[in-house]
């Protein structure tokens, strides 16, 4: 048992959850206050500002029950920062909360030991809806444009290299084929979301060409690194490595997207990764069956 600087006495166990969530706190509060640095609009930096405000407040009113003045764990301050520089703070945001909905299930433990914890978590679920209501980062706003770069390559390249991989069994003439097919699809693609973004009145239409090209050609660079790395003759080994590489791509940004977007995850994951794999099955036996028609060999 402990007694606080409130003079009440705490089972060690509430104390530890109590030191926990000090910690939570103090660490969060620098973390908004950093994304808030690399914010743009004003509004959004003083919404920040204001959680990072009310962050201390809650550790503060922590620090009287385990007298201890913690610092912020830099690490997990770094890794959010990066985070919000490299996949935007929408997403580190979104991360973020999750952590706090865990974090809301030790409030119930204290409520009968600790009074202001009912107000930290209220103060917590307006946190939720402020976020939620500043969320409108540039990027976001071409999540369509994204998707449509990014499927159209998958399910197009994924398509291609597996029927040239078997047509042609030469690494090399496959990765060359697929650099050329993707770097063309990736102008006509763009220059197709440009045109389509001017036909409906955007004013950004270059910014929709931009995230869908570089969607893109993000997919062809990694779709045909296999062919490139592995030996001429080992077109099966490369074959099976991007199929791998295709998997995690979907993984990683359907990930993304239901974070930053409160999408549904396993259902768009199961849906794009079917739909790649099921094409790439087929366009190998396409590449099977005209290679033994034709009776043409490289």
């Amino acid at each position: 048992m402990s007694t606080s600087t409130s003079g009440k006495i705490l089972s060690e166990q509430t104390l530890a959850i109590i030191t926990d969530l000090q910690q939570n706190e103090v660490t969060e509060r620098q973390i908004y206050l950093n994304l808030a640095k690399r914010v743009k609009k004003e509004s959004d930096r003083a919404t920040l500002r204001r959680i990072a405000g009310e962050e201390a407040k809650h550790a503060e009113t922590w620090r009287r029950y385990t007298n201890k003045k913690l610092k912020p764990q830099w690490i997990k301050v770094w890794f959010y920062t990066i985070v919000s520089i490299i996949l935007g703070y929408t997403f580190a945001i979104k991360i973020m909360e999750k952590g706090e909905k865990v974090a809301q299930q030790n409030y119930g433990q204290l409520l009968s030991e600790v009074p202001e914890a009912e107000q930290i978590l209220r103060e917590e679920e307006e946190h939720e809806e402020a976020l939620i209501a500043m969320l409108d980062e540039d990027r976001l706003q071409y999540v369509g444009s994204m998707v449509l770069g990014l499927n159209d390559a998958l399910v197009e390249l994924t398509g291609t290299l597996a029927g040239l991989s078997f047509a042609l069994q030469n690494n090399k003439l496959v990765a060359l084929s697929g650099l050329i097919t993707g770097i063309s699809a990736t102008l006509s693609m763009a220059s197709s979301e440009y045109l389509s973004a001017r036909s409906e009145g955007s004013t950004d239409a270059y910014k929709s060409a931009l995230y869908t090209g570089v969607m893109y050609i993000f997919a062809v660079v990694f779709l045909v690194l296999p062919y490139l790395l592995y030996p001429v003759d080992q077109y099966l080994a490369a074959l099976i490595t991007m199929l791998a590489i295709v998997v995690i791509i979907i993984f990683a940004f359907t990930y993304y997207i239901s974070v930053a977007k409160d999408l549904p995850f396993k259902k768009r994951f199961a849906e794009m990764a079917t739909i790649s794999l099921s094409v790439a099955v087929l366009s190998f036996l396409v590449g099977f069956i005209v290679k033994y028609f034709l009776g043409i060999d490289i």
